[in-house]
């Protein structure tokens, strides 16, 4: 199969404590959709900040890149390296 590239946005919010935890990521259609989902997102109640990131790979075999930072809203941690 060939390599397919998901479009993710991913909400932030902040744990009982104050330290930004990731909430439910959501695929998108392209890139811009990403975009405007992840700014929609960082606005929401709730929510410190969201990104927008895509992903590549064969998901028959489970391998992917690294994920590709699109853009950041908000107040989101500087270590993405988790995505």
């Amino acid at each position: 199969m060939a390599d397919v590239t998901y479009y993710v946005a991913l909400p932030f919010l902040e744990d009982d404590t104050g330290a930004p935890i990731a909430g439910a990521a959501e695929e998108c259609q392209s890139s811009s959709a990403a975009l405007r989902r992840a700014e929609i997102m960082s606005r929401s109640s709730g929510n410190i900040g969201a990104v927008a990131f895509s992903r590549t790979g064969d998901p028959m075999m489970g391998e992917f890149n690294d994920a590709r930072l699109l853009q950041k809203f908000g107040n989101v941690p500087d270590d993405l390296g988790g995505l």
